[in-house]
């Protein structure tokens, strides 16, 4: 090795550690979970703003919930470390490999909240930044702590979390917390199990190596098949009641229908091969997991479209 090639080795491998340690930090955060976060939030700052609302908002409302949805996620890692590390689908997170020590992965997630906290208090409103505070405790404590290893109810309320984006983006524009924002909410709130049980029963050997008692693996599948139908018809009709609370016309009235018709013909298909006893490779769950994430981003994409074209319905103004 040359005397140039030795002096550029140290250097390259140093920045080679530096991109790790990085990568490492930003896998914390949970990087998609926020991208699905932010689909909910946006489109409701559209119907809150009833058209294009300021872009300096949206920004600031984006940074501030990313910052902060990655504090409630780097908690998670920290006290769930344990139970990633008999997970094969968890066993490549950072605290697991020791990427990150669970004490910087703490401090990171404390720095995440304070910057989260102050940054939607200062930039956006007090308002955000308190529901902001509270979806961090909701997630990291409620879910995390109390519920997630101890009832099969767990993902039910602790999903509770993952609602407040709809909360916070309508009162990013409007300050206050009013009904279509609050219809949404519930909306993504009768979402969450359909969407979260489906991968639950596929990896429910993880789950119950792990000790975790999500339902699929304290309850038959076809019980949680019929659970999953039940949640899918209300959270369709929950998003229907949005038309009258919030006069929304035709293009998000098509959208809730095409894309909730198809969520519920596919958790009927769940349903039906669990009743029939097909195996795993068959009953194919990831299928309706996969699709309810699509559910989500049509759902939200008609929310932000329909204030946009404004074509009313007959009766609704």
């Amino acid at each position: 090795m040359t005397t140039i090639e030795r002096s550029h080795a140290p250097a390259g491998a140093a920045e080679r550690r530096r991109g790790s340690t990085v990568r490492a930090y930003v896998a914390l955060t949970k990087p998609r979970i926020i991208e699905l976060l932010l689909v909910t939030t946006v489109p409701v700052m559209f119907l809150a703003q009833r058209g294009l609302p300021d872009l300096w908002l949206v920004l600031a409302t984006l940074v501030g919930g990313s910052l902060s949805a990655g504090a409630a996620n780097t908690f998670n890692m920290v006290y769930d470390r344990d139970i990633d590390a008999q997970m094969g689908r968890t066993a490549s997170r950072p605290l697991v490999t020791g990427e990150v020590t669970p004490v910087a992965a703490t401090v990171f997630g404390v720095v995440l909240t304070l910057a989260s906290t102050g940054w939607l208090w200062l930039l956006v409103n007090p308002l955000s930044a308190l529901l902001s505070l509270a979806a961090i405790v909701l997630y990291a404590v409620g879910y995390t702590m109390i519920l997630k290893r101890r009832t099969a109810q767990n993902i039910v309320w602790g999903g509770v979390a993952g609602c407040m984006p709809t909360l916070i983006g309508w009162s990013a524009v409007t300050n206050r917390v009013e009904w279509p924002a609050i219809i949404l909410f519930l909306v993504i709130f009768f979402w969450t199990p359909p969407h979260y049980w489906p991968l639950s029963m596929r990896f429910t050997e993880d789950y119950a190596r792990a000790g975790v008692p999500m339902a699929p693996v304290v309850q038959e599948q076809i019980t949680v098949a019929r659970q999953i139908v039940a949640y899918s018809w209300v959270m369709v009709a929950t998003s229907l009641v949005l038309v009258p609370v919030a006069g929304m016309g035709w293009v998000y009235l098509v959208a809730a229908v095409a894309s909730g018709g198809l969520f519920i013909a596919e958790a009927h298909r769940l349903h039906s091969a669990a009743r029939r006893g097909e195996p795993q490779s068959r009953l194919r769950p990831m299928r309706l997991f996969h699709f309810s994430i699509t559910y989500v981003s049509l759902l939200f994409l008609g929310v932000a479209v329909d204030p946009l074209l404004h074509l009313p319905l007959p009766g609704l103004t």
